[in-house]
């Protein structure tokens, strides 16, 4: 099985943002400049996450992207879905019912053994990613990592982090208006 390489991205990002302080943001071209990705193609699949409900899109010049969700709520295989989709990785087309030895369909009753394996092995995989939280890789990567790759992602998290006014200072700039 292979993944596409928008799943790496998405996972990365989504494990940045969970370093982002409250309800600040982060620009979605600071995530491509991060992760030396073009920003038109990281955007797609921001926006697959955001569709998903696993990440928040703030309008506006002071907007960005946020978890919509705590990273505890958030696990790999909710991203893996949000950008692959939702099918199975392996599709069974019944090419044993084709071609110049085929039968007739009576003779197919039994489901094709590829395709239990194959979609047996998915579950297992799923099940899998579905135990990995955001948050535990976050956590690993902070206790494991080395410092000075910690201290140099925290710190361009810091510098591109766009604080948020409180839903509270907006209500009362609108009763001044």
């Amino acid at each position: 099985m292979k993944l596409g390489e928008g799943v790496e991205a998405a996972i990365h990002c989504a494990a940045m943002l969970a370093g982002v302080e409250g309800a600040a943001t982060m620009p979605g071209a600071a995530m491509a400049e991060a992760f030396g990705l073009s920003q038109s193609y990281l955007l797609k699949h921001l926006n697959a996450l955001t569709a998903s409900g696993i990440l928040e899109s703030v309008p506006g010049p002071s907007g960005g992207f946020r978890l919509a969700r705590p990273a505890e709520r958030i696990t790999l295989l909710d991203i893996v879905l949000a950008v692959e989709g939702r099918e199975p990785a392996f599709r069974c087309g019944e090419i044993r019912q084709r071609g110049p030895a085929r039968l007739d369909a009576s003779a197919y009753v039994k489901p094709c053994g590829i395709s239990v394996a194959m979609l047996k092995a998915e579950r297992a995989y799923r099940a899998a990613l579905a135990e990995s939280r955001l948050s535990d890789i976050v956590a690993d990567y902070m206790s494991d990592a080395d410092p000075r790759s910690v201290a140099a992602n925290c710190a361009f998290v810091e510098r591109h982090q766009r604080p948020q006014k409180s839903s509270s200072t907006k209500q009362a700039r609108r009763v001044r208006e």
